[in-house]
């Protein structure tokens, strides 16, 4: 009889599980979604609301790509998952009997307890229908406040600049995204957003929500107060886990799973943003909500479920984002709080447009990590000098080789490796 794969979620992890098991297995594979039918980039929802893009052009594949691949889709909300009898529980009352199922239900916006923070117009943005009431919520919209200072926070600050809605972001830390960006970073890019009319108060946190029915104003903690018809709540995600109350599978804040993505329950995984690693890798996360991260695992546990039990290796870190028209890429490891033995190396153009940090080992001068804003560079070769262990110097003297534009390399070479080595002097 053939096995039955049910998958729970048809995001970029889901899906990739379901088009890799597809590609080297027979199995019937059954996808199920309450969110969309189809698979979307959900990166590129800001797009649409900014008029750059359509709904339809977010959906990759063809409607008939799912039928010529025999992938089930099903869109329905998945209510309660019975482990002994390997059924699930659909919210319009069907049940489905898998044989291996794999969780991936990504995550949700994260809340903590405020007080009026389920009123009308109070909101995150993390799914399709977030958008569509985002939409809603700004036909009439006059001043906006975000609280956050995260990607999605920055992402929904250029959504709503598009339209003319005056934002104030509520940030808790001294510099945008402080918590993830060295301090030299987080303000190069926190006079950047500023530069865009966006109003942050930082060192500025939430107290409570005022309204009646609909949101009104906010409360800070420092006494302010601050008119607004809309709060974006973009304080970071959270797995979306709760379904699985009384299911038998472990859970901590995330699906707890070993390094083949198994949980504690027989025939059952998780991958993607729902997914917490109990032995995560060194210098990673146990919880990694990251777009290429979930393509791993997908790819990772399409090759246990189909018997070649292989182990998750995610490799160097990486990232990418965009605040405003600035490109950020990061490489490896730059710590917001740096030790001791961790030294950085920052070089900015005056135009304000454009910087490099490099973090190294002050001891031996290994490279360690790379941010870059406004210079796109190649993923491929900073992952080959990370596992080479590349000196610092090194790097500065083959940035050529990473960067996609040559032609900036040729005219700043000489002012960023002068200025490393006169960073360099003073650290000595």
């Amino acid at each position: 009889m053939q096995e039955h794969v049910v998958i729970i979620g048809n995001g970029i992890a889901g899906i990739t599980a379901a088009r890799h098991i597809r590609r080297i297995s027979d199995k019937k594979i059954t996808v199920i979604s309450s969110e969309n039918k189809y698979f979307f980039s959900r990166t590129a929802l800001m797009y649409v609301y900014m008029g750059h893009m359509k709904w339809e052009n977010l959906e990759p594949y063809e409607p008939w790509f799912w039928e010529k691949n025999r992938i089930d889709l099903i869109e329905d909300h998945v209510e309660k998952i019975e482990p002994v009898s390997k059924s699930l529980f659909l919210a319009h009352g069907e049940k489905i009997h898998y044989d291996k199922l794999i969780l991936a239900t990504g995550s949700l916006p994260r809340k903590l307890g405020w007080e009026g923070q389920d009123l009308k117009g109070v909101q995150g943005l993390v799914t399709k229908q977030d958008l569509m009431l985002l939409e809603e919520n700004t036909k009439n919209c006059r001043q906006a406040v975000i609280v956050g200072g995260g990607l999605i926070g920055v992402e929904l600050a250029e959504m709503l600049h598009t339209r003319n809605i005056p934002v104030t972001m509520l940030i808790r830390e001294k510099a945008f995204w402080a918590n993830v960006l060295p301090q030299q970073d987080a303000e190069f890019i926190s006079r950047h957003i500023a530069s865009h009319g966006i109003d942050l108060r930082f060192q500025t946190e939430l107290e409570y929500i005022k309204g009646d029915q609909r949101v009104q104003a906010v409360k800070t903690r420092d006494n302010q107060e601050i008119q607004t018809d809309l709060v974006g709540l973009t304080v970071g995600v959270q797995p979306n886990v709760s379904f699985l109350k009384d299911s038998g599978i472990e859970t901590d804040q995330g699906i707890l799973v070993d390094p083949y993505f198994k949980t504690n329950v027989d025939n059952v995984y998780a991958i993607g943003d729902c997914a917490q690693h109990k032995e995560p890798a060194e210098g990673r996360k146990p919880i990694e909500a990251v777009w290429y991260t979930a393509r791993m695992m997908g790819e990772t546990v399409a090759q246990t479920i189909c018997g070649n039990e292989f182990k998750y290796q995610p490799g160097n870190w990486f990232n990418s984002a965009k605040f405003f028209e600035i490109e950020y890429q990061t490489y490896g490891q730059v710590a917001a709080n740096p030790e001791t033995n961790e030294q950085h190396f920052h070089w900015e153009h005056q135009n304000g447009k454009k910087s490099i940090t490099i973090a190294y080992d002050l001891e031996n001068g290994e490279f360690l990590g790379i941010n870059t804003f406004g210079i796109r560079m190649r993923h491929e070769v900073f992952d080959k000098w990370l596992n080479e262990k590349r000196s610092v110097e090194f790097v500065l003297g083959h940035l050529r080789a990473a960067n996609f534009d040559p032609e900036f390399y040729d005219r700043y070479e000489r002012e960023i490796f002068k200025t490393f080595k006169q960073n360099l002097t003073t650290t000595l």
